[in-house]
């Protein structure tokens, strides 16, 4: 039976951590996300949880990459500036290969800026952000189903690759209230995790580490992991596109911006300009396959984004020579109208001639 609830953003992720088996929650309050450790410490108990308000974004980090050494499912919330503070614990929890989810609700940097929505922590979540040669699972929701969907897919891949995975959501998103359409809740039955210290139980012990001090061994180890990210990349590369069979142009964005996008989409072809669009919903892995096969027949790529071009730079890695590429951001908390990004576009075709 499916249940349609009215729930805030926040609240759509804490509620899908639940029905993902997630039974351990570490955090430290920051806005804009302060809902999400507000509801789980009042419900993760109810079904047998822990819920802990750490001293720290230091400390929560380390707290779950603990509790994922011992096989439970995890996870903690921050924003741009205590997600800073957790990269170390981040880069820690991918060397040894400990799965875990951690949600930002980006607010506006750099330095402690505000909570008006922006996606100015692009790179930070895409390109490791903590020190080493590693990558996060990164999921990019759209709306608030979104965030309750993709909370339960983070933990599936997390698991399934023994890798950390992050939800990357605005302010917007984590504030807004949609109809989420909520599965009857079910027992949750985990898999067993072998590799899990759980205590030897007659077996040799066994050892998670990011520790390699023989020849070769820290390579090989870091070998091994970059054939798990090109698994990845191969595998889960997820995207919506919309509009692309007759499209003279192809819009590229994520997140909120991408709710805006449609928006401009359905007035420009009005106008009778018709323009495409391609939503990564995974930031890594990228959906760098899709963007370039889609600029061999329409090579005209418009990038949108809250920030003043990160996402512009895995577009330009997955295009070819010859490909015209435009970008429109806003990097201070401004959002941008339907009407600017249309206006944006015709610049563009008008500059080619269209």
């Amino acid at each position: 039976m499916v249940e349609r609830v009215l729930l805030k953003g926040n609240i759509a992720i804490a509620k899908g951590a639940i029905a993902a088996g997630c039974r351990y929650y570490f955090g430290y309050p920051i806005t804009p996300q302060n809902d999400i450790p507000e509801y789980l410490s009042s419900e993760l108990p109810k079904v047998g949880g822990t819920f802990i308000q750490a001293e720290s974004e230091v400390a929560s980090i380390n707290m779950v990459l603990g509790a994922s050494a011992a096989g439970a499912r995890v996870m903690t919330s921050s924003s741009g500036p205590g997600i800073s503070l957790m990269q170390e614990g981040m880069s820690y929890m991918a060397g040894s290969e400990l799965p875990g989810l951690i949600v930002n609700v980006m607010r506006v940097g750099p330095g402690l800026g505000g909570i008006a929505p922006t996606q100015g922590d692009y790179f930070q979540a895409t390109k490791g952000g903590g020190h080493g040669d590693y990558f996060n699972i990164v999921l990019a929701p759209a709306s608030v189903q979104e965030m309750y969907d993709l909370a339960i897919k983070a933990f599936e891949l997390s698991d399934k690759y023994r890798n950390p995975a992050m939800i990357l959501c605005d302010a917007i998103l984590g504030q807004m209230k949609e109809p989420v359409a909520l599965e009857e809740a079910e027992e949750v039955t985990l898999e067993a995790k072998p590799w899990a210290l759980d205590g030897s139980k007659g077996r040799k012990p066994q050892f998670l580490k990011t520790l390699y001090l023989s020849d070769g061994e820290q390579e090989a180890h870091n070998l091994e992991l970059k054939e798990k990210y090109d698994r990845i990349r191969e595998e889960e590369a997820l995207f919506e596109g919309k509009g692309l069979g007759d499209c003279e142009i192809v819009v590229v964005a994520f997140g909120t911006v991408s709710r805006i996008v449609k928006t401009a989409i359905q007035m420009a072809r009005k106008e009778g300009i018709k323009i495409g669009m391609i939503r990564p919903i995974t930031l890594f892995p990228f959906p760098a396959s899709i963007i370039r096969e889609t600029a061999k027949k329409i090579p005209r790529i418009m990038v949108v984004e809250m920030n003043t071009g990160q996402m512009l730079e895995d577009v330009k890695l997955s295009i070819e020579n010859g490909v015209k590429l435009g970008f429109y951001g806003r990097p201070g908390g401004g959002i941008p109208t339907p009407e600017e990004i249309l206006k944006e576009i015709k610049v563009m075709l008008d500059e080619e001639g269209f």
